[in-house]
């Protein structure tokens, strides 16, 4: 006999730090993508640099709720005050590098916290079975 995952079984594991933790792995991953499009759009004349506020974004996601999380899309918007060449570009190579290393920093921690998340889950379940 197979296990298969059951509603209930998925509802375990779906926790509110689980659901909240896949939000900010979401939102880490679009602004790596912003990020590395502004970096391949160095030598795009007239190209501005955009970008999302990830504090902001992730409690514009966190209050979007479960159903419609799913449809929620990050808001990039161009920065200003970015100096800009004479072809009209203003992406700044030193800075996307800055951020897309911090991008990667949080992106890792929130594996780590997912995966501890799952852990203390995974604690529980089979302290709950030799009981």
């Amino acid at each position: 006999m197979s296990w298969s995952p059951t509603m209930s079984s998925i509802s375990m594991i779906d926790t509110p730090l689980s659901q909240a933790l896949g939000r900010f792995l979401d939102l880490s991953v679009s602004r790596h993508a912003l990020i590395t499009s502004n970096l391949a759009n160095i030598d795009t004349p007239g190209y501005r640099t955009r970008d999302l506020n990830f504090r902001q974004e992730l409690e514009r996601a966190g209050s979007s709720g479960e159903l419609s999380y799913a449809l929620f899309s990050p808001l990039a918007r161009p920065v200003p005050g970015l100096s800009q060449r004479p072809d009209g570009n203003n992406v700044n190579p030193e800075r996307e590098g800055l951020l897309l290393a911090e991008t990667q920093l949080r992106f890792n921690l929130g594996i780590q916290l997912l995966r501890d998340e799952f852990h203390n889950l995974s604690t529980a379940i089979h302290e709950g079975a030799t009981s």
